[in-house]
């Protein structure tokens, strides 16, 4: 499958507009959903930065600066989220 056949056929995924975190809250005074997918977002983004630098390779800074591209994305959401 090519690059162009694969987001051709993502493009008519319809967005459900769902958050799916990959942790339970912790228990404790509830933060936002948004702050916690910020969190697993930077998580996941120093994770695949290490890998990168251990091994380095083409794959692996993709990999990391999606991860990166996500986190970035989770932060813009958080800075306009309501206190």
């Amino acid at each position: 499958m090519s690059t162009r056949d694969l987001k051709a056929l993502l493009d008519e995924v319809p967005d459900t507009f769902e958050l799916v975190l990959r942790h339970a809250a912790p228990p404790g005074p509830s933060r936002s959903a948004i702050y916690d997918a910020w969190n697993d977002a930077h998580q996941e983004a120093e994770a695949s930065y290490r890998h990168w630098r251990v091994g380095g390779g083409r794959e692996a800074y993709t990999s990391y600066r999606a991860a990166q591209d996500r986190e970035d994305a989770a932060q813009d959401a958080l800075a306009v989220a309501p206190a």
